[in-house]
Formats: C-alpha cells, sequence, structure tokens
C-alpha cells in the first residue's frame, strides 16, 4: 500500500507547543538533576538520552540519563513521579548511532538498544523515540537502500506495535574526515524522506526535524514544515553559522566542519521568526528542544547551563509560557 501524504497534511495538535532541551549538554547530572535545572530554568520538558553505558565514541554520545536496559516498572514510575514533582514533561528518549554501520557487530548493538528505548518509551507512557536511519558512509543512498528497509521495517513494526513513533532527526552526521564521503545517516533530504516514508509504510516513522542542518547543505528549512506536517514528531532547536569567507576558499565538496559552525538559537543563521511562523501555520504543537553544540559554550558545566538559559530566554518570544 502506497502512502497518501493527503494524510498527512495538518498534525492533530496536542496540547500546546513545549520548550525543552536535550539532555547530552549535561552528562555529569543525573536525571534528577537535569529535571530540576530543567524547571530552574522554566524549560516544559527534556529529551533524556539513552545510549548504552560505556565510553563515548563521539561529542553528545554516550550519554545515558534513562539506562533502558535496567529500566523496569517501578523504575518507570520513580520517573514519572519526579516528572510530575518538577513539571517538567519528558518530551521524548533519544539514541543516536548508526544502525546501518558496516560493522555488523556495532549495528546490531544500535538496533538492539533502539528496540529497548521503545520499550522503555511504553514503560514510561511516553509516545515518541528520537533517533538516527544510520548509513553504510562508503556506499551512495540506492546501494543502502536495501538493507534499511530489512533493518527498519521489523523496528517500525516494533514500534508500532507498542504505540511508539520514532523520529528520524536529518542530520547527515558527515562533519568530519572519518564519516566522509557521504555521512553515517541516510535521511537527510526531503527526496529521502519521501521514499522512506512511502517505503516504510508506517504512521510510526517521522521525524525529528533540525532546521540548522538544511541551512548549513544550502536547502530550504521551511517549506518541509509545510510538506512533511505531519510527519514532525519532534523539533531540535539548533542554531548554524555559515562561514561564506571559508566556504569561497574551500568549497561544498570540502568536510563541513571547515565552513560552518553550530551555533545557539540566535546566534546564527536560521530565521526563527519565519521557522516558528511554518511550525504554527503547519498546526505544530508538539516539543522543540534546544540541542546545545556550541563549542563557545562548553568549558565547563556553568557555561552550559548559561547557554540553557541564553537558549529559553530567546526562544521564549515564539513559545510563551501558558498557565
Amino acid at each position: 500500500m502506497q502512502i497518501s501524504f493527503i494524510a498527512f497534511d495538518v498534525i492533530q495538535p496536542r496540547q500546546r507547543m513545549q520548550l525543552g532541551f536535550v539532555s547530552a549538554i549535561v552528562p555529569e547530572l543525573s536525571v534528577e538533576e537535569v529535571l530540576s535545572l530543567a524547571s530552574d530554568l522554566s524549560y516544559d520538558c527534556v529529551e533524556l538520552m539513552c545510549w548504552p553505558k560505556g565510553k563515548a565514541t563521539r561529542r553528545y554520545a554516550g550519554v545515558t540519563h534513562v539506562d533502558v536496559q535496567s529500566l523496569d516498572q517501578e523504575k518507570a514510575r520513580i520517573l514519572q513521579i519526579l516528572s510530575s514533582e518538577t513539571g517538567v514533561a519528558i518530551s521524548a528518549l533519544g539514541y543516536y548511532p548508526n544502525p546501518l554501520s558496516p560493522d555488523l557487530e556495532e549495528a546490531k548493538v544500535s538496533i538492539l538498544q533502539i528496540q529497548r528505548m521503545v520499550d522503555a518509551a511504553a514503560l514510561l507512557e511516553l509516545d515518541t523515540v528520537n533517533t538516527f536511519i544510520g548509513r553504510d558512509w562508503h556506499r551512495s543512498v540506492e546501494d543502502n537502500w536495501a538493507r534499511m528497509i530489512e533493518v527498519w521495517k521489523p523496528l517500525v513494526t516494533y514500534a508500532e506495535d507498542r504505540k511508539i513513533r520514532i523520529g528520524i532527526e536529518n542530520c547527515p552526521m558527515y562533519f568530519t574526515d572519518d564519516e566522509w564521503p557521504s555521512g553515517k545517516n541516510i535521511a537527510h533530504s526531503p527526496a529521502i524522506w519521501h521514499r522512506l516514508f512511502t517505503d516504510l509504510d508506517s504512521d510510526a516513522i517521522g521525524l525529528n526535524y533540525d532546521p540548522s542542518h538544511m541551512i548549513w547543505q544550502h536547502m530550504d528549512a521551511f517549506e518541509p514544515i509545510r510538506t512533511f506536517a505531519g510527519r514532525l514528531f519532534h523539533i531540535h532547536a539548533k542554531d548554524v553559522r555559515l562561514d561564506q569567507d571559508r566556504l569561497n576558499e574551500v568549497g561544498i565538496l570540502a568536510v563541513p566542519n571547515s565552513f560552518h559552525t553550530p551555533k545557539l538559537p540566535g546566534l546564527g543563521d536560521v530565521d526563527w521568526g519565519k521557522f516558528f511562523s511554518f511550525l504554527t501555520d503547519a498546526g505544530y504543537s508538539g516539543s522543540v528542544c534546544v540541542e546545545v553544540e556550541d563549542r563557545a559554550y562548553e568549558g565547563s558545566l556553568k557555561s552550559r547551563i548559561a547557554a540553557l538559559r541564553q537558549s529559553v530566554n530567546y526562544l521564549r518570544q515564539f513559545i510563551p509560557v501558558q498557565k
């Protein structure tokens, strides 16, 4: 059966848009401290990271605020009570590996952890988990496609059976030499999203949309909000600054980190007024979570908390507090 995108023209709204942050930026804090911090800074929600415990393989990876391997009914209930007491919702659970890695053992670990994260979301009575589709970065989109279907059809069915939605972030995961030549996440463009949603043929798969990745790819960051309105499950609020002088020097075929810099919302090239205008027109009323990857604020926990404070102050003009 082919998916009809007409059916996804308008999102069925929840209550209201919520402003949150991604917990990866405060790895040294416990989940209790994360929710308390969110409350103190007047955030509505938090996306909690669920990496397997162990050594991180890259920046912002390896953060475990919910250990989905050991989560049980009692632990889930404790976390729900903590969320209720702080007044901070859990927007989603997040884990961003490469389930299509050419290293089959790495891929196996990633797939199992995504399944555990889906189970954890069901225990916590959440409706969304966020992740990457993945990619063998040495191969073309076409050459990745059969394996993508083989891996993701069962994962989507697994989530569907548990009434959980999977939001795929649109980051190409191409920044540095070790991700050359095509990055480690296939789901980075509208053409691929159309094909992905058609071939996986499920309401349980959608986007965790981040406009910054469209900006540095020199793509329209706003029209996809209208086109994929019904597939917007979650939003990441991250800005990016393109360095045109560097781009003129190295060209678009250079490693992307050589011509762009992730920034806090309001400090880069995303037009946030236009972005939220498109979101509200699309009927989006889910979570918008700040993702801090601005190196200028990474020197200490105090500096990263300041980044979260600055971000909430800036974005509240678009998502006012509602009591």
